[in-house]
C-alpha cells in the first residue's frame, strides 16, 4: 500500500523505519493523510481475511511504578518497545519470542531519571534501533527523532510529538493501527501528562532552564500539544501511583485525553501562572540515586559500568 512505501530500514539494521516529519501541530495528523489513500487502505484491509491488528502490551514495574510498552505489527512482524525498564528486558524479549516477532525499535520518551533504562541492553540483545527525542544528549548510537517524525512498524506507526517540560527533550508518541483506521488510536505520554497529574519539572532543570521555566514549558506542551488531541484517544503514561514523578497519581495506568482534560487536577488551572505555582509547590524529594541514574542512562551503561 502507498502509505507504507515511505518506510526505510533503521540505521543499525533493524526493520523499524523513520518517516519524514509531517505537520508541526499534532492535530494535523488527523487531516494530513490523503483521504483516497486512507480509503484504499481500509478497503484493502476489509478484503484481507488474514490481516492481524496491532499487538499491544503494557508492562509494569511495581518497585518503581514504571509503565512500558511492547507493541507493533504482527502481520509484517515488527515490534517496538517504548520506555523499557532494565528489570523487564527479559520479559520484552520473551513476549516477542512467544509471538515469533523481532523487536526492531526501542524508543524512549525522554532520558529517564528515576530508573535504569533497558534501551541499550535491548538494542545489544536484539539488534534493534534506538530512538530518542532530538536533543536528548546521550553518548551512544541512536536515531534522534524530531517533532512530527514517524517510526513505521508495518501497519503500526508511531509519530513523535515534542512535549518538553518534564525534560528538555521529551516526546509523546501517537500510535496508529492502520489495519483499524488512518487516525491515531492512542498516545504514549511519557512523563509529560500522567493519569491524575503532570510530570514534575525539576529533575532535568539546570542549564536548560530553571524549575519554574521548565514548568512553563510543560504548561505549553500540555495545553498546545496534548490537549489539542481528540478526547477519545487512549492515554498511556510512563509512571503511575507509587512513582515520585508526580503528585497523587492514579493507580490505574491508563486513561483517555478527554477524561484527563475533565478530571486531571493539573489541567484545571485557568492560567499558566497558576499551573506553575501549583506544580512547583511541595515537589517530592529526588529519586534515590538520581544523579547516577541520569549519568548511566546518558551513557547507555549501568552505574557500575559507568564508573
Amino acid at each position: 500500500m502507498q502509505l507504507l512505501q515511505h518506510e526505510r530500514r533503521g540505521l543499525h539494521g533493524g526493520a523499524g523505519g523513520r518517516v519524514a516529519a509531517g505537520g508541526s501541530h499534532p492535530a494535523s495528523i488527523f487531516q494530513a493523510r490523503n483521504p483516497s489513500i486512507a480509503h484504499l487502505l481500509l478497503v484493502h484491509v476489509h478484503h484481507r481475511r488474514n490481516v492481524v491488528s496491532m499487538y499491544f502490551r503494557q508492562l509494569l514495574n511495581e518497585q518503581t511504578a514504571c509503565a512500558s510498552y511492547l507493541l507493533g505489527c504482527k502481520s509484517r512482524q515488527r515490534f517496538a518497545v517504548v520506555d523499557p525498564h532494565i528489570d523487564l528486558v527479559d520479559d520484552y524479549i520473551a513476549l516477542a519470542d512467544d509471538q515469533g516477532i523481532p523487536i526492531v525499535a526501542v524508543l524512549e520518551t525522554h532520558l529517564q531519571a528515576d530508573h535504569l533504562s533497558g534501551q541499550s541492553e535491548l538494542v545489544e540483545r536484539t539488534g534493534a534501533t534506538a530512538y530518542l527525542p532530538a536533543g536528548a544528549d546521550v553518548g551512544f548510537d541512536h536515531v534522534a527523532l524530531a517533532d512530527g517524525e514517524r517510526v513505521a512498524l508495518g501497519n503500526t506507526e508511531l509519530c513523535a510529538i515534542a512535549t518538553p517540560g518534564h525534560a528538555p527533550a521529551h516526546h509523546a508518541y501517537l500510535v496508529t493501527d492502520l489495519t483499524r483506521g488512518a487516525e491515531p488510536w492512542m498516545v504514549l505520554t511519557g512523563d509529560a501528562l500522567l493519569v491524575g497529574d503532570a510530570g514534575r519539572p525539576d529533575l532535568h532543570a539546570g542549564a536548560d532552564g530553571s524549575v519554574e521555566e521548565m514548568a512553563q514549558t510543560l504548561y505549553r506542551s500540555l495545553t498546545e500539544r496534548l490537549l489539542s488531541l481528540p478526547d477519545d484517544l487512549l492515554l498511556y503514561p510512563a509512571h503511575y501511583s507509587g512513582s515520585v514523578c508526580g503528585h497523587a497519581l492514579s493507580s490505574n495506568p491508563a486513561s483517555s485525553v478527554g477524561f484527563e482534560r475533565r478530571h486531571n487536577r493539573a489541567l484545571q488551572f485557568d492560567s499558566e501562572d497558576a499551573f506553575v505555582e501549583a506544580l512547583v509547590r511541595d515537589i517530592p524529594p529526588e529519586p534515590e540515586g538520581h544523579t547516577e541514574i541520569v549519568a548511566a542512562n546518558r551513557r547507555g551503561r549501568s552505574p557500575v559500568e559507568s564508573g
